[in-house]
């Protein structure tokens, strides 16, 4: 009998992936561009080759962990095989925005466009990770009370162990790319999206912000994110609405109100537009932290 190579949680609601660890043994998950609406880590552990990621081409050899976030742009072009490990998550099952704190991976492994999206690993951080993604494994294949709790935990450990070690490979890495207008732009784009999203909703205002035209910020987003302005709001403001969902008992129209919405039915209806469900069954079905 084979060992199994996949292990796979599913969103009860939505039917998505939720958490997913797999064994790979060749390019076929791989060859041709991913735009996953989850997080992924992919540990190449043999082979070697080209991946492009959003705009950029990098070269990467054996022992090399890539982090990618939700909607990025990725495939990899190998030189010969590669083979190796991936770990994806949804932002439903762990959210880095309530996490980081703890785990203070968002801007380091995911979310910041001026760091190549992969770091290195040596021996012992191979060895953490080796011995917490089988605690995985083994947790998936035999899963007993408090799953979710425990799965959380051995991910923040992986997190924190890839963030302290991309930390100290990657120190200047922002400096390398400061000079360059779009990117600097891009991530102000970001940290104003983050610190005003609750209260600014137009895309026109973050224009303002910037000091550039609402034409010429639209035609960067669109050429790096491949989506609107609009929609990257849109987006941040989802975030926050599933989090205060699932982890808070809020009534909906106080979670509508500090999200910067009057009018409860108005946010209802973005909220399913965006979600594909309502606000009041997304908290009623969904949340995993729920679980038990």
């Amino acid at each position: 009998m084979t060992e199994q190579q996949s292990f796979t949680l599913v969103n009860p609601q939505t039917g998505n992936l939720a958490f997913k660890l797999f064994a790979f043994s060749d390019n076929s998950y791989f060859d041709h561009v991913q735009r996953n609406n989850y997080y992924s880590l992919i540990w190449v552990k043999e082979g070697s080759g080209t991946t492009r990621a959003d705009f950029n081409d990098y070269a990467f050899t054996a022992n090399t962990l890539f982090a990618f976030s939700p909607y990025q742009p990725f495939m990899f072009t190998p030189n010969d095989g590669i083979a190796g490990l991936a770990l994806h998550f949804h932002p439903d099952f762990f959210c880095i925005h309530k996490h980081q704190k703890e785990v203070a991976c968002n801007g380091v492994l995911f979310n910041n466009i001026y760091n190549p999206p992969f770091l290195h690993l040596d021996e012992p951080a191979s060895a953490t990770l080796e011995m917490l993604l089988a605690q995985i494994r083994a947790e998936m294949q035999n899963p007993a009370l408090a799953q979710y709790e425990l799965l959380v935990s051995y991910l923040k450990i992986l997190l924190i162990t890839a963030s302290r070690l991309k930390t100290q490979q990657q120190p200047d890495a922002e400096k390398a790319t400061a000079g360059s207008k779009e990117p600097f732009i891009l991530q102000k784009l970001k940290d104003y999206i983050e610190l005003h999203f609750k209260t600014r909703h137009a895309a026109g205002e973050y224009a303002d912000l910037l000091n550039i035209t609402p034409k010429a910020l639209a035609k960067i987003t669109k050429a790096h994110f491949n989506k609107t302005l609009t929609d990257l709001i849109a987006e941040r403001i989802i975030i926050e609405a599933k989090r205060e969902l699932y982890l808070t008992n809020k009534p909906v129209k106080e979670i509508a109100y500090e999200l910067g919405y009057n009018d409860e039915s108005y946010f209802s209806r973005f909220f399913k537009t965006n979600a594909d469900v309502s606000p009041q069954m997304y908290r009623d079905t969904v949340g995993f932290n729920r679980m038990g």
